[in-house]
């Protein structure tokens, strides 16, 4: 339909139809989150068309719609440490608990974890590796620290592949990461990106790091994408309260 036909009546009855009569695999209706992804980039197409002059104000800018933020799944320092300490007798699953470890004490996403090679390792003056790159979603630089557990499984496969771990699908990945959890007695539903939430929240701001460098470790733009993965943890807030506590004593 042509772009000066769009109005606000149309922008409402687009979001209904998404909401509610939109089918895709035998499913009716789009769940809110993303009817609002869509709505962003209809509202972004739109923008294009008023610098072409197409039309003269954008319809999209009534539309309020607002994220469900949910609350990121990550495991605890224990369940952390169960996975890691448990010998999986199947080559597969040794192979994909080692790269969802990885991922737990570096904060990489799948796209960029699978691009990396020992051309992305760097040592500096004090002798410390890290690991340098881009992340592909915010092409922003993410050096992160190389952790005693990452540089074993850096070790480990050394000389078995170009890349710094296996490469494994996410369909293949997500299924065996079910069969992890099921012979640890973790009762989540493991993700490559649960390993992501677990490194921002577990790993660095449970042991201190502060919220912006955890924010410039994982490659966001600012620290209000980080929020969205860290959790405030109970040891975090004990911590705080003791200090406290003492001056009231």
């Amino acid at each position: 339909m042509p772009a000066s036909e769009l109005s606000s009546s149309f922008v409402f009855k687009l979001e209904q139809f998404l909401k509610y009569e939109s089918s895709f695999k035998e499913q009716t209706g789009i769940k809110n989150n993303s009817v609002v992804k869509y709505m962003k980039m209809y509202k972004t197409a739109c923008n294009y068309a008023i610098k072409m002059d197409l039309i003269i104000k954008n319809p999209f800018n009534i539309y309020d719609g607002r994220l469900s933020v949910k609350d990121a799944v990550f495991l605890t320092q224990q369940e952390l440490n169960t996975i890691e300490n448990k010998i999986f007798s199947t080559p597969r699953l040794e192979k994909v608990k080692d790269i969802f470890l990885f991922s737990c004490y570096t904060g990489y996403a799948p796209v960029d974890a699978l691009e990396l090679t020992h051309r992305n390792l760097s040592e500096d003056s004090n002798g410390n590796l890290w690991i340098m790159t881009s992340r592909a979603k915010t092409a922003i630089r993410a050096n992160v620290p190389v952790l005693a557990t990452v540089e074993k499984i850096i070790a480990k496969y050394k000389n078995q592949q170009k890349g710094l771990i296996p490469k494994i699908s996410n369909q293949k990945m997500n299924a065996y990461l079910k069969e992890i959890a099921d012979v640890c007695g973790i009762d989540k539903h493991l993700t490559w990106y649960v390993a992501r939430h677990t490194f921002a929240t577990t790993v660095t701001l449970g042991n201190g790091v502060r919220l912006e460098n955890v924010s410039a470790m994982m490659g966001h733009t600012n620290t209000k994408q980080t929020q969205h993965y860290a959790k405030v943890l109970d040891v975090n807030i004990m911590e705080d309260m003791e200090k406290l506590k003492s001056k009231f004593r």
